[in-house]
């Protein structure tokens, strides 16, 4: 799981999100929950390059909600790491949030399934 991620609200624009990026390892963003009741949501590179940069749109005009997955699968930390791979597995996902609490704590992806299952 990666601890270290970046955040950005669902109304900037996808130019200010990259601006925004620091841990550019994790391929995504945490997109925050904008009142009590919202869900968190994902923007991830792949999504921007196919659906802004393939579509060649301008990323200072469009904004992170129409590229962005949401509501996200998310997984519990105290999950045991088969049920999360067949979780990944089921729903055809490569990284998702780890929350704990009503907070993100972390990312987790197949990389650090694989890492963490298999080369203890």
């Amino acid at each position: 799981m990666q601890r270290d991620f970046d955040r950005v609200d669902s109304m900037d624009t996808i130019e200010v999100a990259l601006k925004k990026m620091r841990h550019f390892e994790n391929e995504c963003m945490i997109v925050d929950r904008r009142h009590e009741d919202d869900e968190y949501g994902l923007l991830l590179l792949t999504d921007i390059a196919r659906k802004v940069i393939g579509r060649d749109r301008a990323p200072e005009r469009v904004n992170v909600y129409e590229v962005m997955v949401k509501p996200v699968v998310w997984v519990d930390p105290r999950m045991d790491i088969r049920y999360c791979a067949k979780l990944f597995e089921h729903m055809n996902l490569i990284r998702a949030p780890v929350i704990e609490n009503d907070q993100v704590v972390g990312i987790v992806s197949l990389i650090d399934l694989v890492l963490r299952g298999l080369c203890r």
